[in-house]
């Protein structure tokens, strides 16, 4: 369960960032964007899954 909150919390900051980069370059309502703050919002839901197992 350990490596799988690393590996969660490891592709959340990934995401995170990408998303934050991509947005100070285009803008926030950028689709790109937005399907990568959707991907966040799918990742730190695992993340809370699996932290309250």
């Amino acid at each position: 369960m350990r490596r799988r909150m690393n590996d969660l919390l490891f592709q959340i900051e990934d995401c995170r960032r990408q998303m934050v980069e991509l947005a100070l370059k285009s803008s926030f309502a950028d689709e790109q964007v937005v399907d990568l703050s959707t991907r966040l919002d799918d990742l730190l839901n695992q993340y809370q899954v699996v932290k309250h197992h």
